[in-house]
């Protein structure tokens, strides 16, 4: 009798340690909230897209748990007709004037708000201190035109005027000889046009110290602006294929820099 309660009181003492040693140190694989050190984040978004598009963009988010944290974003750009170069020198600067993009009607810059959430799918341990996940994003986008200005010299050593496109200058607009150059970036400041509509993103999120203080990271993906209507850039005649479009879809590459509290 002695001998079983001598083995019960060391199977309840054997438990009772082996259920402290898992009270006291958890494996952490198994700990939802690994990681979460801090509660939100700000960081700032310097992007490229595939024409030749920059932007620069703010990120305030909310982490919610290790792997996945929820932000709101809000960014300025611009964005090209894949049809729009500068002329070379031997004609953008035969009179000393300034480089000029031939048929080309509007700058076009972007006004860019939405919400988003990304996703961490791997530890940094396992990709060498990377960690690997998506991010999507959605929201509204402000396009905004400003008039694009050249140097005209309508007659050969006559004065010459900076003027913006219009049906009444159309053949002189499109005829290189009587261009000079491009007009200031300023001008037409004053002239800015609106046009609404939408964006959206989605990408591979690649974080360095994922779970740092500092925001370290990339995103490379696939982006979309459409608006409700065709974006005056070009002149739609000036050159074949030169037409203007309400979406554009671009891959892009962002770099991604911040900190966390």
């Amino acid at each position: 009798m002695k001998k079983l309660n001598l083995i019960f009181l060391l199977t309840c003492l054997t438990t009772t340690l082996l259920v402290a040693q898992i009270t006291i140190q958890p494996r952490q694989t198994e700990n939802t909230s690994k990681g979460v050190l801090y509660f939100k984040e700000l960081a700032f978004d310097f992007r490229v897209n595939t024409v030749r598009g920059l932007s620069v963009a703010a990120n305030f988010g909310k982490i919610v748990s290790y792997h996945k944290t929820r932000f709101y974003h809000v960014e300025i750009g611009s964005l090209k007709h894949p049809r729009e170069y500068k002329q070379n020198d031997q004609f953008s600067r035969r009179f000393g004037g300034r480089a000029f993009i031939f048929g080309k009607q509007n700058t076009f810059f972007t006004l860019r708000g939405g919400w988003g959430e990304k996703r961490l799918l791997t530890d940094k341990a396992l990709r060498k201190g990377v960690a690997i996940g998506y991010m999507w994003e959605v929201g509204p986008s402000i396009g905004i035109t400003k008039p694009y200005y050249l140097i005209l010299n309508k007659a050969f050593d006559s004065v010459q005027t900076e003027e913006k496109y219009s049906e009444e200058n159309h053949d002189i607009f499109l005829d290189i000889n009587k261009i000079q150059g491009a007009a200031s970036f300023g001008k037409g400041i004053t002239e800015l046009g609106i046009i609404p509509g939408g964006q959206f993103k989605l990408a591979l999120h690649f974080a360095w110290g994922a779970f740092d203080e500092y925001v370290k990271a990339m995103d490379v993906g696939i982006m979309g602006d459409f608006y409700f209507k065709k974006v005056p850039i070009l002149v739609e005649d000036s050159f074949d294929g030169a037409k203007n479009q309400p979406f554009f879809l671009n891959l892009f590459v962002a770099m991604q820099f911040g900190k966390r509290w």
